[in-house]
């Protein structure tokens, strides 16, 4: 499944700001069981706004992540409040419909 939000920074602050410290806490939750990546990326043409998608085995594993994300996770977002808001866009299922590109 994927988590997915899209961050904004905050007026005088970019998205580079908040980067670093949603990769010190991207790497504390793909410790947790069930974490298959994540990646921020940044809109074309606009600095101060990306996308981040989290992938995860299940619903039931982002969950329970989210209940044992601990104080170090909970510290590095909350201090981030003052630089950037966070839009939650949704919970999304693997796709049921794939079209790849061919190799001829």
């Amino acid at each position: 499944m994927y988590y997915i939000f899209e961050v904004t920074a905050k007026a005088g602050h970019s998205i580079d700001e908040y980067a670093a410290s949603w990769m010190e806490a991207s790497a504390l939750i793909q410790r947790s069981y069930g974490a298959q990546g994540t990646r921020l990326h940044r809109k074309i043409g606009d600095d101060r706004r990306a996308l981040a998608i989290a992938t995860w085995e299940s619903k039931v594993a982002r969950d329970a992540a989210s209940l044992m994300g601990g104080d170090a996770v909970k510290a590095i977002i909350e201090a981030q409040s003052g630089i950037v808001t966070v839009e939650f866009i949704g919970e999304f299922e693997a796709p049921d419909w794939e079209v790849l590109p061919t190799i001829e």
